[in-house]
């Protein structure tokens, strides 16, 4: 059974740090490209940040780029999601997401919130 786990979220002040976990079962986690989403409440699901399967090329949005780090570690079948200087724009539902083309699938987890106060 396949399973995406995030933990991690909770309420920062402005400023404020948090790291994100999601925890990867069921599937061959090494072999998968995985990103994190985030949905603010009213506002369409944003892609955050993404990482390669072997982890040598990540890819952030431009509203968090040099702020959030996204990591993984393939003996944990773990990815992370490391955000600072997090802001009230920063409060969303964060998800993350498990993508690979050969054979076509992707998994969501069923996210976890983090909310930024100012």
């Amino acid at each position: 059974q396949v399973q995406l786990v995030e933990s991690g979220g909770g309420l920062v002040q402005s400023g404020g740090s948090l790291t994100l976990s999601c925890a990867a079962s069921g599937f061959t986690f090494s072999t998968y490209t995985m990103s994190w989403f985030r949905r603010a409440l009213g506002k369409e699901r944003e892609r955050v940040a993404t990482i390669s399967a072997t982890a040598d090329m990540t890819n952030y949005a431009d509203s968090v780029k040099g702020r959030f780090t996204i990591s993984r570690d393939n003996t944990k079948n773990t990815v992370y999601l490391q955000m600072n200087s997090l802001q009230p724009d920063d409060t969303a539902v964060y998800s993350c997401n498990a993508y690979n083309i050969l054979p076509v699938s992707q998994y969501w987890g069923q996210g976890t919130q983090v909310t930024v106060s100012s």
